[in-house]
């Protein structure tokens, strides 16, 4: 029998966690069509809106339904304005493990917005969920995830070689295929002693979750 998560919403000091709807389209398809989000992820170049409305509409509520994860915008508080995405998927629900990828829009990079998000969703999976390991992958030049994943807790477990496919700009102004390796990060419950006060006197907010 497939598990599902709730369709839930986190909230943090700064942040709400929701899931995805059609007012997103706009942001989601200018945010994912940065230059950072294109050379380290596997989305479409570019991103049109027709894209952002699928994945809204279709690929986004699937994760959940399938029991494969759960998607869900990052957006401000005060603003309501979307700043970003985190994904849980690859979800083994034997194992109680799940992947976790987030992307942050450009314009709001520098603010811990990425750290706050993943350290809030980490807490509602292991503390609501009741799961016993989350992972993450970043590929091995891309430093700004890899400091994410430090500042949350996790352990770096070792490289995979040549496993990820990135992008990088030509001379002529293109996109090039990179392959790259990738290094594994692991999160357990007991990795989180101690992680939301580290991050609250480095960023300047209050780490705390309510879900609903």
């Amino acid at each position: 029998m497939t598990s599902t998560f709730p369709n839930i919403s986190i909230s943090t000091e700064r942040l709400v966690l929701r899931p995805l709807d059609e007012d997103d389209v706009p942001a989601l398809a200018e945010m994912m069509n940065d230059e950072q989000v294109v050379a380290w992820t596997s989305v479409p170049h570019p991103y049109t809106e027709a894209d952002a409305r699928h994945w809204i509409t279709r690929l986004a509520p699937g994760e959940r339904t399938g029991g494969h994860g759960i998607v869900l915008a990052v957006t401000e508080f005060l603003t309501q304005r979307l700043v970003g995405l985190v994904h849980l998927k690859n979800t083994d629900w034997r194992v109680r493990s799940s992947e976790l990828a987030y992307v942050i829009a450009p314009w709001a990079r520098g603010e811990g917005y990425a750290s706050e998000a993943a350290l809030a969703i980490a807490q509602w999976l292991f503390h609501d969920q009741e799961f016993e390991r989350l992972e993450l992958r970043t590929a091995a030049d891309n430093t700004a995830s890899q400091q994410v994943a430090q500042k949350i807790g996790c352990i770096s477990e070792g490289v995979l070689r040549n496993a990820w496919i990135a992008r990088a700009r030509t001379e002529d102004g293109g996109w090039a295929r990179v392959r790259t390796d990738v290094i594994v990060w692991s999160l357990l419950p007991e990795d989180l002693a101690g992680v939301g006060e580290q991050l609250a006197d480095a960023s300047g907010f209050t780490s705390y979750s309510d879900w609903n």
